[in-house]
């Protein structure tokens, strides 16, 4: 498919059908950072009201900076994944100590940032900065691998997709460009388009209920809850003790939670 025709297919789309999100009527970076990795295998619907209750709590880089890691758990928890919540407090105190409060505007210093990587240093660029990245998530993917490799044999790699990105690429307008093909590419995904099959990347996630996630979720909350947490009491379905505490320790080695004594958790 020609790129100008690509373009076109997917603007009209997006003049008549964009979706709206607050992180989308702002380009201040800090604003879009945290929106960024709240959006990391959560779905947008849940993440919408943690957002803005976040920005009430911490509404820029040096509230956040200033919180302590325990107000910073208790405000993420529920959108899962926690290591995010640290990473981006770490973040903040980098960018306040180093930067004077202002979001590095380079590829290099953002995957600097504890969790920042290739794609939310991209995507950070593009929509805070509207510099012309190459940006690639899952909606992104839908639409390319729709239009571009429909009738293709083999498994698509991210690299032979990135390079049609490069190609189609709205210098002028990265922004936009890529809030569009967004939301086009989930419109195709809504209507049924299947493209799991030609992807390379794609590896499905396990159920959440039963896994390790939710225990470290699980433990994470509890610690929250009653500030001191005794391993001995713990019980799960399907984990034993020992198993129990693997997780827990990984936690501590993580700096989520810390062992003041053997067997109590507390967060740090």
């Amino acid at each position: 498919m020609q790129a100008s025709l690509f373009k076109k297919i997917v603007y009209n789309f997006y003049k008549q059908y964009c979706r709206s999100f607050p992180w989308r009527e702002t380009v201040d970076p800090y604003v879009i950072l945290v929106s960024e990795l709240m959006l990391q295998q959560t779905q947008t619907y849940r993440v919408l009201p943690k957002y803005l209750d976040w920005l009430m709590l911490f509404p820029n880089v040096k509230a956040l900076a200033n919180a302590s890691l325990a107000e910073v758990l208790q405000a993420w928890s529920g959108l899962g994944y926690n290591r995010r919540a640290k990473y981006l407090w770490e973040s903040a105190k980098i960018i306040v100590e180093k930067y004077g409060g202002e979001v590095p505007r380079t590829y290099e210093e953002l995957r600097q940032l504890p969790g920042i990587g290739e794609y939310t240093a991209n995507a950070l660029l593009a929509f805070a900065y509207n510099q012309p990245t190459i940006v690639l998530e899952t909606n992104i993917r839908a639409a390319i691998l729709h239009h571009f490799f429909e009738n293709h044999q083999e498994k698509v790699s991210d690299s032979q997709i990135k390079e049609v990105l490069t190609k189609i690429l709205d210098k002028k307008s990265p922004r936009n460009w890529y809030y569009a093909l967004m939301d086009y590419g989930n419109w195709l995904k809504f209507e049924g388009y299947d493209y799991f099959h030609q992807q390379k990347a794609h590896t499905k996630q396990k159920p959440f209920k039963g896994s390790e996630r939710f225990v470290r979720g699980y433990l994470l909350r509890e610690s929250l809850k009653y500030k001191e947490l005794k391993l001995k009491e713990i019980q799960l379905s399907g984990y034993t003790q020992e198993q129990i505490r693997k997780i827990a320790k990984d936690l501590v080695a993580e700096g989520l939670l810390q062992e003041r004594k053997p067997g109590i958790l507390s967060v740090v």
